[in-house]
């Protein structure tokens, strides 16, 4: 049986003051295990200024998860966090019944010229969880759980990789490893976990003798063991997990189990009855249609 299940290519979307490269959600696949969102930002680089990256917007039903490569973000949400995030960091942020947060350059970097490049993930959460306390978690680099073998430098970011686990508490069985591999070293997939998804973030590698570019998604099959080698130094994110017990709805931010949760979040963001983001409250990022 073949590893490779599907095939996917980024597709371009704007997000605040610059574009981006999303993977997920697409027509062909809405989810690799509890990823519902996959997106690549950057490379990117501008003169940073005040009121710039992505201002005050709600999500409800998720978690977001940030990790950067280059760069460096401050995330403000309405539980009072105020949080730096460095390259090799990653950002847990549960949304659950409703959060509203803000991605900005962080005040020593205005004025200047910046590059931004890291990916943004949604992990939708299970449904007994949806309408829980959001919360924010940090893991800075040095906590993550990392090593270096045969040409392989491996860093989790949630859940297990051959024993060892990050520390990052997530609501249901999840996968997320950052990979940078030199020229022919090879990566073994894993199997214990029912879905599973390899992004190339940079260079590329074969797969069962397909090429698998930068801003490409390769979908796994199930239980079907197997290796990626490097063609060149290459960066990719191994993600995915358990599937949740049902479907997931999505429209703008927000993601549920049930269609008419997605109608009252949107009404509640147009109503303004989000709260507001302490230190970050004068901007508003619109709903798509809102006036």
């Amino acid at each position: 049986m073949s590893l490779l299940s599907l095939l996917l290519k980024a597709k371009k979307a704007p997000v605040g003051d610059f574009e981006v490269n999303r993977a997920l959600p697409q027509r062909e696949r809405r989810m690799v295990g509890p990823f519902t969102f996959l997106d690549h930002m950057g490379p990117h680089t501008a003169v940073a200024a005040p009121g710039s990256g992505v201002g005050p917007h709600p999500h409800i039903g998720l978690a977001a998860v940030t990790y950067l490569f280059e760069g460096e973000l401050l995330h403000r949400d309405s539980l009072g966090s105020e949080q730096l995030i460095t390259p090799g960091d990653v950002n847990w942020m549960t949304a659950a019944r409703g959060i509203v947060h803000s991605e900005r350059p962080p005040p020593h970097q205005l004025g200047r010229q910046a590059t931004m490049h890291g990916l943004q993930a949604w992990v939708a959460l299970p449904a007994e969880a949806e309408e829980g306390a959001p919360a924010f978690e940090h893991a800075g680099k040095a906590t993550l759980p990392s090593s270096e073998e045969r040409g392989v430098a491996l860093r989790v970011l949630l859940g297990e990789w051959r024993g060892a686990r990050s520390s990052v508490r997530v609501a249901s069985p999840s996968l997320y490893v950052m990979a940078e591999l030199e020229a022919g070293a090879q990566l073994e997939l894993p199997t214990q976990y029912s879905e599973r998804g390899v992004y190339v973030v940079e260079g590329g590698v074969e797969l069962e003798g397909r090429s698998l570019s930068p801003f490409e998604l390769a979908v796994l099959t199930p239980q079907v063991e197997g290796v990626v080698t490097a063609r060149a130094r290459t960066l990719l994110a191994v993600l995915g997990g358990e599937p949740l017990e049902a479907p997931r709805f999505m429209w703008w931010n927000f993601v549920s189990s049930r269609k008419e949760r997605l109608e009252q979040a949107r009404e509640d963001w147009k109503a303004r009855r989000f709260p507001l983001i302490p230190g970050d409250s004068e901007d508003r990022v619109p709903a798509p249609g809102e006036l």
